[in-house]
């Protein structure tokens, strides 16, 4: 029991001393300077400080995309577009990820989403043998244009036929989205010229 209770009082004795004092004021500095040199050349290799603004590419193609970031010292990706714009030119990009005035360092990579070439083709709904108040709406909300609207004699006041470009057109057609489509619609006249024969 003597010895445990001699050992402690040996250690705290160690501990309080100069030398160990000395030693603990050492290390603490020396861990302090390699902590200060290890920060700093990370902050020289990743160049911390330095930022390059990222520049708006807006309608540019992607030979400017590339000269432009290349001259920054940017990377770029190209994103699936999603849907035409036909404000910006085909095959420009539309959106940028960071967008422009972003601050990034050097390499970073930015993701540029072109414009297709044009609208996607869209399958035209059944809408014949619907009214045309029923029929408009529902082709308009999947993005197609009404074009001219002929009425011909015919009991009902439905949709007979839908034609694009002159061309009678079959429901599940796949046409351009924004095209635009024609209604022969009934006049729902053609009972009364009948009954009155």
């Amino acid at each position: 029991m003597n010895k445990v209770v001699d050992f402690f009082k040996g250690l705290f004795k160690f501990i309080y001393s100069k030398i160990f004092l000395i030693q603990v004021v050492i290390a603490i500095a020396m861990l302090a300077i390699l902590s200060y040199v290890a920060l700093e050349w990370l902050e020289s290799t990743t160049n911390h400080h330095q930022r390059i603004v990222v520049p708006s590419l807006s309608k540019k193609n992607l030979d400017e995309v590339e000269k432009i970031l290349t001259e920054k010292d940017l990377r770029y990706e190209v994103q699936d577009s999603a849907s035409f714009n036909p404000d910006y030119p085909r095959y420009s990009v539309i959106e940028q990820n960071p967008v422009a005035g972003s601050e990034v360092k050097e390499n970073r990579k930015i993701y540029v989403t072109l414009n297709p070439s044009g609208y996607r083709k869209i399958e035209v709904p059944d809408v014949v043998l619907q009214t045309r108040r029923q029929a408009e709406p529902k082709l308009i909300a999947i993005g197609f244009k009404i074009g001219t609207v002929t009425y011909k004699p015919n009991m009902s006041d439905q949709v007979l036929e839908l034609r694009h470009k002159g061309k009678k057109l079959e429901p599940g057609t796949m046409l351009m989205k924004t095209s635009t489509i024609d209604l022969v619609v009934g006049d729902g006249k053609g009972l009364k010229l009948n009954l009155s024969n």
